[in-house]
């Protein structure tokens, strides 16, 4: 097999084109190509008006052909063999007692499913309730503000990210093929077939309740079981070795024990550092959701050949010159902002879409960097508190409602009474309210000058108009749980996984940290 890198086809060109490119440039007639398929596929708008999808493909023909093609190929770096890269699933060899899994979000249950596929019958315990019911919940908090704090945008099964765009893109360095097979997994329960090879794939946040609920199917089919509304209270351990979890209607004893509670499990953490669990905080970052018109997103992103193409994501960052980052994090094209509050009298928002992403705005979180300038980082539970503390602030900002606020209004600190241009594209009630009193005088200039930056990059970003709503501030977790090369906390037996733990930051990079933890989970019963 040939992998083949730079096929450009116009956006105005037909896929049945992509089988002549690719013989043009193999320099062979079509028919002497057996097979091929999209390995990955972008966007190049760099010379707009002329926007291209750029194709990586993989082309079977004879090994005689393929052979002629690469010694002629020597010097073109885009024309090389391919052998795909297949995650190898581990195998249980001794017996062992039943895992339990503490949470049902991407790490959880991809941790759940490699254990299952073991027979090792796992134990997952979750906070929230099935995906179905934890729908129903969320729903009824947007329409009335009426909250339940287990049973929301942060707690159920699927996680967070269940309730956001469905984003599957990750930077992380995957040299075993995990990557893929969470892809493929996905695919495999439900998810559209092109998130297999688009450079920057999403579900949507309508499609991944399916497969999450499909492949919760799976896990029990294979022996694993859920407890839904079921918080673990406590731990139960003996000579620095976990036995097992407290919860409120019985205790669950096991000697593996994989916490994967994502990111806003506060009362958990605080449980862990009581009982010497390792930890630390670790910096994030927190600021506002801002929202534009989708077309003038995707104008600038693509000029006229925006009608052809999916609505325009983006992507910014600068680093500032008093040492603060600031970036735009979980952008939502076609999306909406979401109240996704956990906690009594404490206002967190989101971004989400649908599979469609066909919403008239955009949003994305534009986020400064915050650490020991904030919070007092000796202590762990320091970065959990400053959360608290600004979600408080945007709580009473809108008097229980998302609090917006004009991006001119904000840069003159006054109170915005109506919209611009445009209006929101909510879920959850809104109120305009002073979002520019809520941080730091560091960080409210530090929003303005990236703002400015960014307006230079894309045209109308910095627009007086743009709507903000706060607050952004859960874009990762606050502590980090330490682990050891066993992949184990200073208790034996007890694995931190995730993003809540600290060692992934979205859907794909937490489900592949959960693929690592079971595996070893695995080798080390295996020793």
């Amino acid at each position: 097999m040939l992998k083949i890198d730079q096929i450009k086809l116009s956006v105005y060109d037909d896929d049945a084109k992509i089988k002549d490119m690719l013989a043009k440039k193999l320099r062979v007639n079509a028919s002497q190509i057996k097979e091929y398929s999209i390995l990955k596929k972008s966007v190049d708008a760099r010379k707009k008006p002329d926007v291209f999808y750029v194709y990586s493909i993989i082309a079977s023909l004879s090994a005689e052909d393929e052979k002629r093609i690469l010694s002629k190929a020597k010097k073109d770096n885009n024309i090389n063999p391919y052998k795909p890269i297949v995650y190898t699933i581990p195998t249980l060899t001794k017996a062992t007692s039943r895992p339990i899994i503490i949470g049902a979000g991407p790490a959880g249950l991809f941790a759940a499913y490699i254990m299952a596929l073991n027979h090792m019958n796992p134990l997952v315990l979750e906070r929230g309730k099935m995906v179905e019911d934890r729908t129903k919940d969320i729903l009824k908090f947007w329409e009335t503000g009426v909250l339940d704090t287990s049973s929301n945008v942060q707690f159920g099964e699927g996680g967070a990210g269940t309730f956001s765009d469905g984003k599957l893109n990750t930077l992380v360095n995957d040299k075993e093929g995990r990557n893929k097979f969470v892809l493929e997994t996905f695919v495999k329960f439900g998810a559209p077939a092109n998130i297999l090879y688009d450079y920057k794939p999403h579900i949507g946040t309508d499609i991944l309740k399916i497969v999450i609920e499909n492949m919760r199917k799976e896990i029990i089919s294979l022996g694993g079981e859920f407890k839904f509304n079921t918080r673990v209270d406590d731990f139960v351990i003996e000579d620095n070795k976990i036995k097992g979890v407290i919860c409120q209607d019985k205790t669950y004893e096991s000697e593996t024990v994989v916490l994967a509670i994502g990111h806003s499990a506060r009362d958990t953490f605080e449980k862990l550092f009581n009982k010497g669990i390792h930890m630390e905080a670790k910096d994030f970052a927190v600021g506002f959701r801002i929202e534009h018109p989708q077309e003038m997103i995707s104008m600038s992103m693509y000029d006229k050949a925006f009608t052809k193409l999916e609505p325009a994501p983006y992507k910014l960052a600068t680093n500032l010159e008093n040492g603060r980052g600031v970036y735009s994090f979980c952008m939502c094209p076609g999306g909406f902002v979401v109240n996704s509050s956990s906690e009594e009298n404490r206002l967190v928002v989101n971004g989400m879409s649908y599979s469609k992403r066909d919403s008239k705005n955009a949003n994305s979180a534009i986020v400064v960097s915050v650490g020991e300038r904030e919070f007092d980082k000796t202590n762990p539970l320091s970065g959990i508190a400053y959360q608290r503390h600004i979600e408080e602030m945007a709580f009473k900002a809108g008097m229980g409602k998302i609090p917006q606020q004009l991006y001119g209004d904000y840069k003159a600190k006054k109170l915005s009474t109506s919209y611009g241009a445009f209006t929101s594209e909510t879920k959850g009630n809104t109120a305009f309210g002073m979002l520019s009193e809520i941080f730091s005088q560091d960080i409210y200039n530090s929003f303005i000058d990236a703002m400015g930056t960014f307006g230079s990059k894309i045209k109308g970003f910095d627009r007086e108009d743009a709507i903000l709503s706060g607050v952004e501030s859960r874009t990762s977790s606050p502590v980090r749980i330490n682990r050891n090369e066993l992949f184990q906390a200073n208790v034996s037996g007890l694995y931190p996984c995730g993003e809540g733990a600290g060692y992934a930051g979205g859907i794909t990079s937490a489900a592949m940290d959960g693929i690592k933890v079971a595996q070893a989970v695995i080798s080390n019963i295996n020793l």
